[in-house]
């Protein structure tokens, strides 16, 4: 197995996705709006992916946060809320803002899992300051850490309910990029002192199964490299004073933050510590190169990937998602 997880082209696996995949075995997939039409043609992906790679516990990730977030989208799915509604809520009523994203994670999870997706790239625990880039903003829990913290874990609770695995994101915190590092690389001048705000939601959830670091440089820590790529930032700051130990994963490697060929930032991310590469885009020429690149995956990696999977089925999967957006419609309401 590879350490890379994969875009798609379209709709359906071409003839040749479909030889590369059974050659490369990649640890799983990424899902966007263009792989996504309806229920049944969806379900018929995710259940050939399934079979491509002979797992049942095969990661198929989606970006299904709600809000501007969202590659199922209405009129086929319910939409559902992002960020700022729960954080609007905590200032009301901070047990309701738990208990509504709570209710809302778990209703995305029964969505998801309806169509065979069992990886949501949720929840977002960057705590945004003044001047912050709108791309974190606009999906941010909040500005206080222990209300990101608190939201966060709910999300994952929810999540975990409804039978699909939490990514938190963006590790160690975008929330002082004033730039969106999907267009160029942010640089954070804060302070060791300062960034300690920006940890505090990740070592609250660093049992989390999964997480995704950020390409963004903090120059207290690595002026010269941004976190995905910094054996400094991911060892010391991730690993150790956040105290991360589940399945890491780079944020999309394609983003303009980074630069070179697919292949040097696919070997980067894993010689830097993460555990995994993310290649959103479905590029076959890209794709080739990065596995060329790549090799297997560790044994410590694939320990943390195991044991990310099992979490999702520890528990029956039960709930119902009317009745779940019902209640969580009704906490919203009270702002």
């Amino acid at each position: 197995m590879q350490p890379v997880i994969y875009g798609l082209s379209g709709l359906t696996l071409t003839a040749d996705e479909r030889a590369f995949f059974a050659d490369a075995d990649p640890l799983g997939y990424i899902l966007f709006g263009r792989n996504v039409r309806d229920r049944a043609q969806l379900r018929a992906l995710t259940d050939e992916l399934r079979a491509l790679s002979g797992r049942d516990e095969l990661p198929i990730l989606i970006d299904q946060e709600g809000g501007p977030v969202a590659r199922m989208r209405a009129p086929e799915w319910s939409a559902f809320p992002a960020g700022p509604a729960f954080a609007a809520l905590w200032q009301v009523a901070p047990i309701s803002a738990i208990e509504a994203a709570r209710c809302n994670a778990h209703a995305i999870a029964l969505t998801l899992a309806e169509v065979g997706i069992t990886v949501d790239c949720m929840p977002l625990l960057d705590v945004p300051v003044a001047g912050a880039a709108t791309v974190i903003t606009s999906r941010a829990y909040g500005d206080e850490p222990m209300q990101v913290a608190a939201i966060g874990r709910a999300v994952l609770d929810g999540l975990a309910r409804g039978g699909v695995v939490g990514v938190v994101k963006h590790m160690p915190g975008h929330g002082r990029a004033g730039v969106d590092s999907h267009l160029e690389l942010p640089r954070v001048t804060a302070s060791d002192a300062e960034l300690a705000i920006d940890l505090e939601p990740f070592a609250s959830l660093a049992d989390a199964p999964m997480g995704m670091t950020c390409h963004c440089v903090f120059e207290a820590w690595d002026a010269e490299r941004p976190a995905t790529l910094s054996p400094i930032v991911i060892e010391e700051v991730i690993r150790g004073r956040i105290g991360f130990d589940g399945l890491l994963m780079s944020d999309d490697i394609d983003m303009k933050a980074l630069s070179g060929s697919a292949g040097d930032k696919a070997a980067g991310v894993l010689a830097a510590g993460c555990d995994v590469v993310l290649d959103c885009w479905g590029r076959m020429d890209e794709m080739v190169d990065i596995a060329g690149r790549v090799g297997e995956i560790t044994p410590r990696a694939r320990e943390r990937l195991d044991r990310a999977m099992a979490s999702r089925t520890a528990g029956v999967i039960e709930g119902d998602i009317a009745e779940l957006t019902a209640k969580r419609d009704s906490l919203l309401a009270l702002v």
